[in-house]
């Protein structure tokens, strides 16, 4: 077995998440703003029916 520089794991690990944190921002961010409108009419449409579904206890 060969010793692992833990130094270079965690700057690894480090980089791994920041990368999958960038892409998800890439997502998030990078819409247009008509994307982002129909985006957010769906949710809350979507929220609506939920709740319209849910039932009283």
């Amino acid at each position: 077995m060969k010793p692992v520089n833990l130094n270079k794991a965690r700057k690894a690990k480090a980089r791994a998440q920041k990368k999958a944190r960038a892409e998800e921002n890439a997502v998030k961010f990078g819409q247009s703003k008509a994307e982002k409108s129909k985006t957010s009419a769906e949710r809350i449409s979507l929220r609506q029916k939920l709740d319209q579904h849910k039932l009283d206890t």
